[in-house]
């Protein structure tokens, strides 16, 4: 039913945002033909400003041959946006209503054998699917942002989706340069969302108890076990952390400890004060750089340890 996924050529993006912009970029620097759909002509200048701070970095990483910006077209019509696609990659904003009317048009304007990928975070396949003529070939694409840099896609599909398209989908990513997931369930906030909503949680009591401030969180994180997890995982981090006992040594050394009331993984109550402590804090780490500074730092740095393990493996 779906064509081979190593065949695809031209493929839809469908929103202005970060997460269809960035996906609009990683799909060109493999070499794709790139149509972007954006709602409004206003979009075009963030959304072009976000593909150019994505190009930089993915042609220090090294593009495809064919790879090229000028394979990439930008329109406001729909009809148009999706005629002779290949895939389609869906990054409206995270309004289920939206995206339900989105994919009644989709169901009708695209041929069946075309599967849409949606990069929501927060929504469920089969809450977006319900309106969808077509709902079978309907899979979540969730990406990591930026998705032009980090590797993770998580594939679920819905009540309705065909477990062909699942398949196809987890072969498709892979060929377009991705780490596919493809999960078991379909449970909300998927699987790495989920781990860093915990640590947010656990942030956000910190900082409202007065315990730490937002540069604590973020040095803690960056000077202790992120750089470890880039390249282990937490899993394998603490299997490894017990030599050669590995993880039986860990559970049965540590496990006792899991009961004791360090953390507080239930959300606290989103306060004003605590909202603007946050605010704060995330204002005096940024200081005067403007949004596409940091950004091109972060992507720098991305870069730098995607690098790294690349040369390592």
């Amino acid at each position: 039913m779906f064509p081979e996924p190593n065949s695809i050529k031209r493929i839809t993006s469908i929103g202005a945002g970060p997460i269809g912009a960035g996906w609009a970029a990683h799909f060109l620097a493999r070499g794709y033909n790139v149509t972007a759909y954006i709602h409004h002509e206003s979009e075009r200048k963030a959304f072009e400003a976000i593909v150019r701070t994505g190009w930089k970095s993915l042609t220090e990483l090294g593009l495809n041959k064919g790879a090229s910006l000028d394979r990439l077209t930008i329109t406001n019509d729909l009809k148009l946006a999706v005629q002779n696609c290949d895939f389609i990659q869906e990054s409206a904003p995270e309004r289920l209503e939206l995206k339900q009317n989105l994919y009644s048009k989709l169901g009708q304007l695209v041929p069946e054998n075309v599967v849409i990928g949606s990069s929501t975070s927060g929504l469920t396949m089969s809450d977006i699917q319900q309106k969808c003529s077509t709902p079978e070939r309907c899979v979540i694409g969730h990406p990591f942002n930026p998705p032009y840099l980090l590797p993770l896609v998580e594939i679920v599909g819905g009540k309705k989706t065909s477990p062909n398209a699942l398949e196809w989908s987890g072969k498709f990513y892979e060929a377009a340069g991705k780490s596919p997931l493809i999960m078991k369930k379909e449970i909300p906030g998927f699987v790495a969302t989920r781990l860093q909503e915990a640590l947010w949680r656990e942030a956000l009591h910190m900082v409202a108890n007065g315990e730490a401030t937002p540069a604590d969180i973020d040095n803690a994180l960056m000077n202790g076990p992120a750089p470890r997890m880039a390249v282990q995982g937490q899993c394998m981090a603490f299997h490894v952390a017990c030599g050669e006992g590995g993880m039986a040594t860990n559970l049965d050394q540590f496990g006792p400890a899991l009961k004791l009331p360090w953390t507080r993984l239930k959300a606290p109550e989103l306060t004003k004060e605590l909202r603007d402590r946050m605010v704060e804090g995330c204002n005096v780490i940024a200081g005067d750089q403007c949004f596409e500074d940091m950004a091109a730092k972060r992507d720098a740095k991305i870069v730098a340890v995607l690098r790294a393990i690349r040369e390592t493996n």
